[in-house]
């Protein structure tokens, strides 16, 4: 049971395991102006360091993020799906981590069509450099050093497209990534102590073709899920003009969820979580 969660101060380094939100766009329009960062989520767990969903100005994030985040050091690097706001960052990434490929070190995760095909997101050289490459398929137990993670039924999603539950000892720490909500997609997310939320709408568009999470599948999910504290994050531009720290309040009221709304370079201190 989540007793606390403690919200870092971005330059507290107090916390031994913490998790960065370097990033907290999504969407088209809030990518391409940089609205909010689109830079992905950092994890530093027991000495092991991944970065999970590297999109455009990752790389830049980590360098400028208090303290700096070392990407030569990384361990791991995960892809949920490969669209760009995701994954635009993960070849630097894997170079950076291999020493541009002269030391065969760290871990790559990542749905088959991230590595394969017309559409691959990682150039095929990278895949000699790194020491092991796994594919990610759907309700699959995965690890990598101290990091333990499971991941969800596939999500409805124009690519292959799966959430990320992580395991800090028993404690599930859960990424509910880009999806059309449906039901079956609860049950990998129950007995949350976190679980982050990509919501990208507002409202539902109104072509009912965007597979996006709005306001109102958060708060079906939260009533259904009820986990100790909801995050947040993956804006578009209906989101931030409805202002995501409001939201977020209207959200803990309507559900008695606490909720919180992200942003870019939020910290929190897995420390604290039992």
């Amino acid at each position: 049971m989540l007793t606390n969660v403690n919200f870092m101060n971005r330059s507290d380094t107090t916390a031994t395991n913490y998790l960065k939100i370097l990033g907290t766009a999504g969407a088209r329009f809030v990518v391409a102006h940089q609205l909010r960062s689109s830079a992905g989520t950092y994890i530093h767990w027991k000495g092991t360091q991944l970065i999970l969903d590297p999109g455009p100005g990752t790389l830049v994030r980590c360098a400028k993020s208090r303290p700096p985040i070392d990407v030569e050091k990384l361990d791991a690097v995960i892809l949920t799906h490969s669209h760009i706001d995701h994954s635009t960052d993960v070849n630097v990434l894997l170079d950076a981590m291999t020493s541009g490929g002269l030391k065969k070190r760290g871990a790559l995760f990542a749905p088959r069509d991230c590595l394969e095909g017309e559409n691959a997101v990682v150039l095929s050289y990278l895949h000699q450099c790194v020491e092991k490459i796994t594919v990610l398929e759907a309700r699959q137990d995965y690890h990598w050093q101290d990091i333990r993670f499971t991941t969800s039924p596939r999500h409805d999603h124009p690519v292959e497209t799966y959430g990320i539950i992580f395991d800090f000892e028993g404690r599930k720490v859960s990424f509910l990534v880009d999806t059309q909500y449906f039901p079956e997609l609860l049950d990998s997310y129950r007995h949350s102590e976190i679980l982050i939320l990509n919501v990208v709408r507002f409202k539902p568009h109104p072509s009912g073709e965007v597979k996006h999470l709005c306001v109102d599948d958060v708060k079906t999910i939260l009533n259904e899920l009820r986990p100790q504290k909801a995050i947040l994050t993956h804006f578009g531009m209906t989101m931030l003009r409805a202002r995501p720290h409001e939201v977020a309040q209207q959200l803990s009221r309507e559900t008695g969820v606490p909720v919180v709304a992200a942003s870019d370079g939020m910290t929190v201190a897995l420390d604290s979580i039992s």
